[in-house]
């Protein structure tokens, strides 16, 4: 098991990692951030991807889907940006960006995973 910043730590070291934080979707607040994406505020891209996490949440409860969502992926002209919801603990999220030239996404959603399973809230 690891803590918030050996993990954030670990995020970082991903190929074509940018940033990374720990989100808590209900507050929208970043719990832990790591990296420094040029032009991109972490806090800032935390709150907006809670509310990304809020709405998924709410389409899969109208459509009646009963299953964990394990990742969003959005992909951006020169970055991906993965959100990786928490099976242990409601409302919790890791946010990476990536750089788009130099990551290998399935490589990345792997690791991020990885990662996720270790993390301790």
């Amino acid at each position: 098991m690891a803590d918030y910043q050996s993990s954030l730590n670990e995020a970082m070291q991903i190929d074509g990692a940018l940033g990374v934080a720990l989100v808590d979707s209900q507050s929208g607040m970043a719990l832990a951030t790591a990296g420094n994406p040029d032009g991109l505020d972490l806090n800032v891209a935390a709150a907006g991807n809670s509310n990304v996490v809020q709405a998924k949440m709410r389409t899969m409860r109208d459509l009646g889907l009963n299953q964990k969502l394990e990742d969003i992926l959005i992909t951006l002209e020169t970055q991906y940006h993965i959100i990786r919801t928490f099976n242990r603990e409601d409302g919790i999220f890791l946010y990476l960006v990536l750089d788009k030239a130099r990551a290998n996404l399935a490589m990345a959603r792997f690791k991020l995973a990885g990662i996720e399973k270790q993390l301790v809230i």
